[in-house]
């Protein structure tokens, strides 16, 4: 696992590995069929890509959507590891070629769509391939009782048991039952011990679920409060996001749009813009985002309830890959339930089937009106016991004072039982403000005690009382085309005086940019380098590395190399041009330097810097390896130390490191290529010369010139 933790330094940029992956790669690693059990944002995809380059051969990725390969290649390939896809998108002369690179050994992971195991030629092509490890990403698409069931999965199973060699097989995903769970490993041969879950808890999303006011202005507030951040807009039905799209772009937001009754094309070049920062905000149906990799989303706002708690959660999850905070806001209708319930009566399989889909919507509309911790209620959905409180979801936090609404309830339950319980909300809110509609005058409704009962709001206002009330419990909507809405017990009880009314104040949008200043600028020249490299701005560098560079100000490669999220090959690539963005502004605002040096004195004089602390190990006679294992770092981490420390003309061991032939080479190689860049050198330099003798020469020579 040494040489693992070390690729994550150097490929990656982390110091150490999140919950879960590691387990995973030792028992992978070990041969072992399994099971990874991981939220959206845990880092599946390091399970799979760091044992590719351990492993002899190829590592096999089966992936569902073609726009999750394209991003992932174009990370590994920022990164420096060779991989690539075979799918639809490419043409047949273009497959034969990166089919017989792969013959060839030139790729370390090749991602293929599920369907391509239907075709029994490329299957024998595949044969010929030499095949460590079948990594299965989404994997809860093998099991009938997933949220997202694919007959080309059950292929899967076929492909293992035709190979020539054994395969390792690793599946993934991010939302699964523990019924899904069992399915995945009955179908692939895992055993329930090597299935590794890691729990759904993700602790940088704040969850909230909106049902007491009007959904469309709230979603005008909050995307103005936001406007500087991506989000993403789920709707049920494409005709309400082709009105959502319409509606905000004509109030000046810059939206994309994506749905199934969109042709190939211009689906692909909406999420384009939107992966490339092009569009901030995108309107869609669930069709959009399963093989969305954007590490950047802050914000994810269902407009309407999702069927089941395995879609919301796996969308909801789209936000905050990153790690940093993000927010995932549900706007509850009661007529969600009505339009769920219509999509699964027309989906039309086997009774079995839907009535265990209108059990699972059931648990969506408990899910809006919990009274409890709303993570913790997710957490128990997918099999968590007794989980704790997350003490940062709406229903953990919410101090808003309410209102006693009790008097207007009254009215408006009062004129639904006048006018006989037959209408909508639309007509009711008419009489109860006065309207001089000809329908109302039809009906003679101006003759009822109700009429023009609450003559100082608009009709809209009072529909939106309406809303809430039915939101509430106190009226229920009928089905049908044209919904009536009828008084309920609880409604009753509320005319009796028998109960009372309480509406909270309006919900206070919130603001989730991060910081300004820096960051903007590290952003767009993310964004300036992304259009250069042909790739989308979160693979040149997360949000999350952006703002630690906000914060650290590293104006030199060692402070650069310890910035979250940079490893080795992502600093040779990237780390001159933002070392000179981040320089320029740290000369302009001087107060920022003054700053952080007041923060690194109070550092030193509170706990010892960390490469000194390996430096007082490393004199004690420690190995590299050995301070790692003390100190809970990679290798890389401890070499980075000691170069530093070599910086500051404390004395290191040179001849422990290389020889003085070696040396030399380094050097005479540099000077023929014309470079110091690692990567050419490494390339130009015998196997057995590391990076770190190179990096350590450099920095020798380095400190002979001075």
């Amino acid at each position: 696992m040494e040489k693992a933790r070390e690729y994550l330094q150097q490929y990656y940029g982390y110091e150490s590995f999140r919950k879960g992956q590691e387990q995973i790669i030792e028992q992978v690693l070990k041969g072992m069929n399994t099971a990874g059990i991981m939220p959206t944002g845990g880092g599946k995809s390091i399970c799979y890509q760091i044992p590719a380059l351990l492993l002899p051969g190829v590592t096999l990725v089966i992936s569902p959507l073609i726009s999750l390969m394209k991003d992932q290649v174009d990370a590994l390939e920022q990164n420096g590891i060779d991989a690539t896809f075979l799918n639809s998108s490419i043409s047949g002369l273009e497959s034969s070629k990166r089919m017989n690179d792969i013959k060839q050994g030139r790729y370390k992971l090749v991602y293929i769509a599920p369907e391509r195991l239907e075709n029994p030629a490329f299957q024998q092509e595949l044969f010929s391939v030499e095949i460590s490890l079948v990594a299965i990403d989404e994997a809860h698409c093998i099991s009938q009782w997933g949220h997202d069931f694919r007959p080309s999965y059950l292929k899967i199973k076929t492909l293992l048991k035709n190979m020539p060699a054994e395969p390792t097989v690793l599946a993934l995903t991010a939302t699964a039952t523990p019924h899904v769970t069992d399915d995945i490993c009955q179908s692939l041969g895992i055993s329930k011990e090597h299935a590794v879950s890691t729990g759904f808890s993700r602790e940088n999303l704040f969850f909230s679920v909106v049902k007491e006011e009007n959904r469309g202005r709230f979603l005008m507030r909050y995307i103005e409060k936001n406007k500087n951040e991506s989000g993403i807009i789920y709707a049920a039905t494409r005709k309400e996001v082709d009105s959502l799209h319409a509606k905000l772009n004509k109030a000046g937001f810059k939206t994309g749009r994506y749905h199934a009754g969109m042709n190939e094309q211009d689906r692909s070049t909406q999420q384009d813009e939107f992966i490339r920062d092009e569009v901030s905000l995108m309107v869609a149906t669930s069709a959009f985002g399963m093989g969305i990799d954007k590490s950047n989303v802050r914000y994810v706002i269902h407009y309407q309830t999702p069927k089941n708690m395995e879609s919301y959660y796996q969308e909801a999850g789209r936000a905050g890959r990153d790690g940093l905070d993000s927010e995932c806001i549900l706007l509850y209708s009661p007529q969600d339930m009505q339009i769920q319930r219509f999509l699964i009566d027309q989906s039309n399989p086997s009774q079995e089937w839907q009535a265990q889909e209108l059990k699972k919507l059931n648990k969506m509309k408990d899910y809006c009106f919990t009274e409890g911790c709303l993570q913790a209620f997710i957490l128990r959905y997918f099999g968590e016991e007794n989980p704790a409180d997350c003490g940062h979801c709406e229903n953990c936090t919410d101090k808003r004072d309410s209102v006693d609404v009790t008097t207007q309830a009254q009215m408006v339950l009062s004129c639904m039982l006048r006018m006989g319980e037959r209408f909508g909300k639309t007509m009711i809110s008419q009489v109860l403000t006065g309207s001089r509609n000809k329908k109302v005058e039809e009906f003679g409704f101006q003759q009822l005690s109700t009429y023009g009962i609450i003559n100082n709001q608009t009709a809209k206002d009072v529909a939106d009382f309406i809303d809430f009330l039915t939101a509430k419990q106190y009226i229920e909507m009928t089905g049908g085309q044209f919904p009536v809405l009828k008084v309920t017990n609880s409604g009753r009880e509320v005319l009796l005086g028998q109960k009372k009314v309480l509406r909270k104040e309006v919900k206070q949008v919130s603001s989730i940019s991060v910081d300004h200043g820096l960051f903007e600028e590290l952003r767009q020249l993310r964004k300036e380098m992304a259009a250069k490299e042909n790739v989308p701005p979160f693979i040149i560098f997360s949000d999350a590395s952006l703002k630690d560079m906000a914060a650290k100000l590293p104006t030199a490669e060692q402070a650069f190399l310890e910035v979250k999220g940079v490893g080795t090959q992502k600093f040779e690539r990237f780390g001159t041009v933002f070392i000179e963005r981040i320089s320029r502004y740290v000369q302009a605002h001087p107060e920022l330097e003054a700053n952080t040096m007041i923060t690194k004195e109070t550092s030193k004089r509170s706990v010892e810097p960390s490469h000194l602390e390996s430096y007082r190990l490393y004199q004690e006679g420690k190995s590299i390896k050995e301070i790692g294992t003390l100190r809970g770092l990679s290798s890389i981490s401890v070499e980075n130390h000691l170069l530093k420390c070599a910086q500051e003309r404390l004395d290191i061991e040179w001849d422990d490191i290389f020889s003085d032939e070696v040396y030399n080479l380094v050097l005479e190689t540099a000077l023929h290529l014309d470079s110091e860049k690692l990567k050419p050198l490494k390339e130009a330099l015998p196997e057995h010369i590391s990076y770190f003798m190179i990096r350590a020469i450099m920095v020798k020579a380095g400190l002979e010139e001075r």
